[in-house]
Order: C-alpha cells, then structure tokens, then sequence
C-alpha cells in the first residue's frame, strides 16, 4: 500500500484555521522552525504570530511548549485550537493537582501537540522533570520582551529562560513578541542565548485602526458620544488607576452600557467571571488598569480607548492592538492631559534603580511626544519601531486636520551633522546647545564648540530645536539609544537625508499658548442596511451557539468571518468553505447552520441566492528583504482598481481590502493623478464638485496645499475626502 504523503503547510493552514494563504513572513518563519532553526519574531498584535508556532507544532512528530507569562491568554488559545480539532492544553495554577495530572498524562502519551504553560511553573522541579521525557519538537517564548531589561514590561521570571538552550540544546526556539525596538530586540537574542537566530519583522502597520487623541477634559461626555456611535460593539477602556476603572464603570454603567471593572486588586473569581462575559459579549466595555492588562484573544474588539496616558510607546501599541484583530476597521481614542504625564512621573520616581527609572522616563517623554504630535501619528509610531514609511496615513486625527509643512532638509542636516561630528555621543539636550553654540561646560569640556557645526543653527530658540528634533524622532529620522545614555543615533534614512537624497518636511513651529484645540472629526462609515441586518443575525446564532458550548463567541467564527458571511451570503457548502477562517471542522460543527440562516434571511425578504464562484488566487505581494515592510504602494493601488473597475462601492472595496475608506480614497486619488481609468466625479455629487473646484480656483491652491483653508472656506460643509477628490479634480483639469 502506497505511503500517504505528508500534508503541506498550506494544507494544515486551511484544515486547522480556515485560510486559503499565509499572511506575510508567516510562511518563511514557518520553514525555517520546520528547518530547526531558531527564530526571533517581531509582528503587531493581530498580526498573526501563532500560527508562525502552531502550524511547525502540528508538521513535526512530537509536541510543542510554549511558555506564556498570561494566563487568560492561554486559556482563550487553547480553547480556540481545540475548537479547531487541534489537541492542546496548559499547566498553570488554576488547575487542581488531579487536572494537572491529567494534562502531564496526555503530554506523555503522545495525546497532545500543543502544552502552554507559565515560565513560574515550567521551573519547577516536576516541570522540568517532565520536559525531559517529553519528546519536544519546539519551544516558543511568546511575550519574548519580557525577558529584556530594555523592554516595557520586563519580568525577572523571564530571565531564567536560557536554560532553555542549555537543557534542550537540540530543540529550535521561536521567540515572539509584538513591540520591541532595535535595543530590545538585540537583548532578547542575548538572554535566550540564541546568537544565530534568523530574525523576522513584520510590517507594524495596522492601517485598519484608526487612531485619534483628544484633550482630556470631559472625558466621559466623549466617551458616552463615542459609544452612542458604536452601539453594540466591544471595547476596551484603558485606566491609570484601580479607583478609575470602578469609577468609570459606574459610571457607564449607570448611563446603560453593560460595563464592568477589571484589575488585579479583584479576587480570581471575579476577574475570571468579567473575563468570561466579555468573551461571551455578555458584557460590551470592559474598564482595565494598564498596568494589569487584559491578556485576552478576542477578535471583535472594535475599539480601544486610553482614559489616561500610557506609560510607553511600545505599551500603548500593543494595547490598541487589541483591537481590529480580525483584520476590519476600528478605532482608537486616547485622552491626554500635561497632569496625566506628572502623574507617570510621580510614579516613575519611585523607582530605586537609576537606569531603570531614566529608562521608564524617557520612554513615558515619547509617549508624551506622540500625543502632542502635529505629525501623521501612524508615521510616528512605525518610526518608533524602526519602520520607514514615506506617506501620510490619512487614518489618525492629524491626517484629517493637517497643519502647514514647510521643507527642512537643511535644517535637518545641520543637527544630523552635528549628531555624526559628536561620534553619536550626545543627547537631544546636549545637541540644542551645541546648535545653539552655547559656551556651557558641558558642550566645552568634550570639545564640541570645536566641531564644524558649532552654532550652526543659532538662529533658533531653544524651543523651536527641541520641537524639530522631536519632530525628526518622530519622523525616523533619528534614531534614540536608551541603552547608552539616550544619545542620538544615525540611521539609513538619516544617512539619505545628509546626502541629500530625501527631503525632509517638518511642520512649522507654533508656541504652545498660541496652539488651538485640535479639531475633533468622526470618521463616518458608509453601511449597507441588508449587510448589517445579517450580520446582526449571524452574530446573533453565534451567540447562541457560543452560551450552549460555554465558550467565547469568537471560537465559533470571528467578526471578520461573519462580515464575510454577511457579504458574500453563502448558502452551499463551497460557498461557505471559501470564506477566510471557516476550517473543516468549523464547517462540520456550524456550517449547515449558518447557511440555513442566511438562505432563510434572504428568501424572507426576497433577495436572490448567490450562484458559486470559486474565489480568485489571493493577492500575493513580493517578499521583502529581512527587516523591512514589503513595497505595496503599486501593488495595493492595482488591487484597488481592479475592485473599483468590479463595480464595488468604496466602502466595499475598503472592507474587502482591510483598510479605511480614506485609504481607499487616497488609492483612486493617486491612480487618477497618474492617469489611472478612474473618474473622482463620479465619487463627488454635482453640488460638491461644483463648490470645492471652484473654491480651490478661488484659493489659488495646488496639488499639495493644506486642506484646513479650504475646509474652512467651505463652512466644514465637506469631509476631507471629499476635498481631496475635488482638489484632484481641479488640479488635474487646471494642468
């Protein structure tokens, strides 16, 4: 009898979880675990980091650990595989002494292929004596920042991991995490003792949130407006403290949102019943301590909201990437106020350490950077990470209400020249002086009122230099080293800049008693009332499927699997198994039901059923060089076409794509600039096409003026996408 061959990679991605195709790198760190090789994995929440350990798991003969410092976590990935037929379990303290025997039983008899437990528990003695009769085909650190001392949320627990390597020397080790920079990634290598180690960094793009920061005053009004907008979705509101999160709770609560607190000064029980009645959607908002953190693989979180501001850039990233884990849009709100930054600071002075504590307040001064930004903040935060991206995102607050730009290549060379002749010894403050030519001891006692650059921007204040090389940090144009003093360092771009081969465009200078409000705007979704019904019918039969097996909702399907339901209206077996995230077994388990429901909604109302048509080949992209984010802009603008030319409307193509309307947009607008078969007129009615083409004839504007004058002019009777297509418009018929 022939020898069945062994299923591919593929083949394991779509029996087990549902999709046609890997998302990017996933297939590369996947070879190279399966080649027994180690890995560090650097990917946004949401972007898909299990499936980089948990299809090699289920590949090679034995069994994965995997060593998670999050305890919901593994509860909620565990309870999500085996829905997925896959064989898993955990160790850690909840379970009784006869649940953990049971689980050790299954390990040995060869009944498991994935064990998570927590790194207090795997060094014990009997965890460690029953690692080494296992037959381990990989370790997986998730939370691999934990072990780092320039991490946000180092653990000393953590640090014992290399043992790891030393006990298992055979064993290949992925480690993953979702936020660590370039200082952090370094030592996170060095402490697992992993020193060829291919490393893998995804793109920190997550275009689908929507990102927006408001001052904080009457933070529960806006709140209350913000939810009003978005009935019946979760979310997340993020407190700096315990009192806050009862407060705000109650307070919600009271104006009728099932609300409740979550912190870790509640009991076990408590904490675990809100966990569950949030997965369940029993409860819509849950108010969380930043500090605690929720640790929980919810898919249809649709928005996040930070009451105060967080304590670093890499925290704040991966607490907003809770939401939109399924990949459709969402938004974030964070409220922030000069007393909320004191406040982390109080508390940052507490700490004994003195290293630790700059750390803590250096990072807490990029937070506090990022919310005061006048700059696209999606820019700033893939900069932050390392990541070049030479666009505006058109997605954040910022985008939609620009300030004036001015051209500061010359500007910055000076301060990236002075950055090069210090040998790249110095920090931000230290650098004003030396531009300022101040005789100060510290500028003269190392040499530096002898360098070139000496004075060389004297015609500045010392506030306005402060604003530009925060701007030029923000921009990736510097880079910061908090492991050698927080001196500046240059970078590839930085580079590029001094060479004169990229501009740099920084916004102009304002002092802080003269700076208005920024203006607050509600991105509005087009919706499709047939799709929303269904989809509100569907969630409804997950949700009753999901109380009968006592498990979270989205263990059923997600909200971008019922979104795609929604859509495309399934009613046979092929059409339904097309969908991203319906596996095998899911279909087994829930299909039939699920079909049955969407052909009962459309007959009842008269709507036709779809005929089958096999889903075209997904959208493959080229593979980027190690470290870099792939090179979409062409690509992406064709795939837009091509819906566009299909007849879909731009909300559909923005929820077929994964990105916002405004994306979207600004695809057709650059497509129509480059002589693309694209008419924006037809994306304008009569009446606004007349009134901002005449208006920008008015203005006398051009292709890159600011859209604020035009917006004003207009009486804000326009969104801004609806401006930009018009100034195309006119531009394009003016030239």
């Amino acid at each position: 009898m022939p020898t069945l061959a062994a299923p591919t990679k593929e083949q394991v991605l779509k029996q087990y979880f549902g999709y046609d195709s890997f998302r990017p790198l996933q297939a590369e760190i996947i070879d190279t675990v399966l080649a027994g090789q180690d890995a560090l994995v650097i990917m946004p929440t949401g972007g898909g980091k299990s499936v980089c350990y948990q299809v090699p798991a289920l590949l090679r003969p034995g069994l994965c650990v995997v060593i998670s410092p999050l305890i919901a976590l593994m509860k909620d990935q565990v309870q999500a595989l085996r829905a997925n037929g896959v064989p898993a379990a955990y160790l850690n303290s909840t379970l009784s002494a006869v649940e953990q025997r049971q689980v050790e039983d299954a390990a040995l008899t060869g009944q498991l292929k994935l064990l998570y437990i927590a790194p207090e528990k795997l060094f014990g003695a009997s965890a460690m004596g029953l690692l080494k009769r296992l037959n381990i085909n990989l370790f997986a650190v998730d939370e691999s920042h934990c072990i780092s001392f320039w991490g946000h949320d180092f653990r000393p627990e953590y640090a014992q991991l290399r043992v790891l390597r030393q006990q298992f020397a055979g064993v290949p080790i992925v480690a993953l995490t979702a936020t660590a920079d370039k200082v952090t990634r370094k030592d996170i290598l060095q402490q697992l003792g992993l020193p060829e180690a291919k490393v893998f960094i995804a793109s920190f793009d997550r275009p689908n949130l929507s990102l927006t920061v408001r001052p904080g005053r009457n933070r529960l009004k806006a709140i209350d407006d913000f939810l009003h907008q978005r009935p019946r979705q979760s979310g997340i509101i993020y407190c700096l403290s315990r009192k806050a999160t009862e407060t705000v709770a109650e307070k919600l609560a009271k104006l009728g949102y099932r609300a409740k607190h979550y912190h870790a000064g509640l009991d076990a029980a408590t904490r675990s019943r809100t966990q569950d009645e949030f997965l369940r959607d029993d409860v819509q908002v849950i108010v969380a301590t930043v500090a605690f953190g929720m640790g929980i693989d919810k898919s249809n979180v649709r928005w996040v909201i930070h009451y105060n501001l967080p304590k670093n850039v890499e925290g704040f990233y991966q607490e907003i990437g809770r939401a939109g884990r399924d990949g459709t849009p969402s938004d974030t709100l964070l409220f922030y106020s000069y007393a909320d930054y004191l406040s982390q600071m109080e508390m940052n002075a507490q700490v004994e350490d003195p290293t630790r504590r700059g750390l803590l307040n250096a990072k807490l001064d990029r937070m506090k950077q990022y919310a005061e930004a006048e700059t696209c903040r999606r820019r700033i935060l893939l900069s932050y990470f390392n990541q070049e991206t030479e666009h505006d995102c058109q997605n954040c607050d910022v985008c939609q209400n620009p300030r004036t730009k001015f051209e500061a290549t010359t500007l910055a060379q000076k301060a990236l020249s002075a950055v090069a002749r210090t040998s790249e010894r110095v920090a931000l403050g230290l650098l004003v002086d030396i531009l300022r030519g101040s005789h100060n001891q510290k500028v003269t006692e190392k040499g530096y009122h002898q360098i070139k650059t000496f004075g060389a921007g004297r015609e500045l204040r010392p506030d306005e230099w402060n604003d530009y090389l925060l701007q030029m940090l923000n921009l990736g144009v510097l880079d910061i080293a908090y492991d050698d003093g927080h001196a500046l360092k240059l970078n590839n771009l930085s580079w590029a800049v001094l060479k004169g081969e990229k501009p740099v465009m920084l916004v102009k200078y304002v002092p802080p008693h003269l700076r208005q409000a920024a203006q607050e705007t509600a991105t509005a979704r087009e919706q499709d009332p047939v799709r929303e019904a269904l989809f509100e019918q569907l969630r409804g039969l997950r949700r009753r499927l999901a109380d009968e097996q006592g498990v979270p909702a989205y263990v059923v399907f997600t909200d971008a699997t019922l979104q795609a339901m929604a859509q495309q209206r399934p009613v046979t077996r092929e059409q339904m198994v097309d969908l991203p995230g319906v596996s095998r077994q899911k279909y087994e388990r829930y299909g039939p039901l699920f079909t049955q429901t969407v052909q009962d909604f459309l007959t009842e109302r008269g709507l036709p059923l779809p005929t089958y048509q096999p889903k075209p080949a997904p959208e493959r992209r080229a593979k980027p060089a190690e470290g870099q984010a792939a090179p979409t802009k062409v690509a992406t603008w064709e795939a837009t076409l091509q819906l566009y030319q299909d007849g879909l409307s731009v909300a559909e193509i923005a929820e077929r794509r994964g990105f916002s309307v405004g994306t979207i947009y600004t695809h057709l607008t650059k497509l129509y600039q480059n002589g693309g078969p694209v008419d924006l007129r037809q994306l304008l009615s009569p009446e606004a096409a007349e009134a901002i083409t005449t208006a920008a004839s008015q203005l006398q504007m051009g292709e890159n003026s600011p859209l604020k004058p035009l917006f004003e002019y207009l009486g804000e009777r326009y969104s801004y996408d609806e401006l930009r297509l018009g100034l195309a418009v006119w531009v394009k018929e003016q030239g």
